[in-house]
């Protein structure tokens, strides 16, 4: 029996790749998070940026706290079961009047991960809405094999390696997932999807993309963490990563630099970077 999504819900996801939305935490939940982030960015001057938008779970113990919310992980369990590692967790944030955007892309493209049962659920903070640039998402799409993609390494390309599929996308079969605060979207792995810029001039849009799969997943292509967060994990081929006691504890952030070194070399294993 499932604990939070609908029969509808489940097959839904099975022949969508997606479901929006669904509540994650509450309002005030989401706001409170917000302003922990916020109260940091203004402590060191600016907005989060570089390396610390990756894997931040790493760093803050509020955030440990979010990617194992039991609201989130009954609803993953529903789809993948119960034995469930939290691979990554990545802050999309789009300032307002921001030309930062996401190009149409599938998620396991260079991931490097054995098999496409992965999930992210995205996780808005602030509002999610056409006005500043939300989520989309071509609804069927990962039940096509792996797309090949394209690497454009665009300045304003939110994504790694600016990757893109290497097909043609129409944009009115594209469903936008637009999100209240502590509301959360849920993708498949191989769902085509994007984001255009942030137009609006006062609203900041703030995501944090939480990637969950079952442990039976593997990494083919190097080293790797992710953090355990239910049930038992008996294949132990990733390392599994403790919870931070405190914020920005400096063994936690040795780990997190790790981390982060491990994630570039998967991310960008055979990319020509322009010079």
């Amino acid at each position: 029996m499932s604990k939070v999504l609908s029969n509808a819900q489940i097959e839904g996801f099975r022949k969508d790749g997606y479901i929006a939305p669904l509540r994650a935490i509450s309002t005030e939940r989401a706001a409170e998070v917000r302003g922990r982030l916020e109260a940091y960015e203004r402590s060191t001057g600016g907005p989060l940026s570089g390396s610390l938008r990756g894997k931040p779970h790493l760093l803050f113990t509020w955030l440990n706290d979010l990617i194992r919310e039991e609201r989130i992980i009954d609803a993953i369990e529903d789809l993948y079961g119960e034995n469930l590692l939290c691979w990554s967790s990545s802050f999309f944030i789009k300032e307002p009047a921001d030309s930062a955007f996401v190009s149409w892309h599938q998620d396991s493209t260079y991931w490097g991960l054995s098999s496409p049962d992965v999930v992210t659920a995205w996780v808005a903070l602030s509002e999610s809405n056409k006005a500043n640039g939300a989520l989309e998402v071509v609804p069927g799409t990962h039940l096509k094999d792996q797309i090949p993609h394209r690497d454009t390494f665009s300045k304003n390309n939110m994504l790694t390696r600016g990757q893109e599929v290497a097909v043609e996308v129409d944009p009115n079969s594209a469903v936008m997932l637009e999100l209240e605060p502590g509301e959360m979207s849920l993708h498949h792995v191989r769902l085509i999807h994007g984001s255009a810029p942030n137009p609006s001039r006062t609203q900041r849009r703030i995501g944090l993309a939480i990637r969950y799969m079952p442990t039976s997943v593997r990494q083919l292509e190097g080293e790797d963490g992710a953090s355990l967060v239910r049930g038992v994990d008996t294949f132990r081929t990733f390392e599994h990563e403790p919870i931070p006691a405190r914020d920005m504890d400096p063994e936690f952030v040795e780990l997190h630099r790790k981390q982060h070194e491990r994630a570039v070399k998967i991310l960008y294993k055979g990319a020509k970077i322009p010079a």
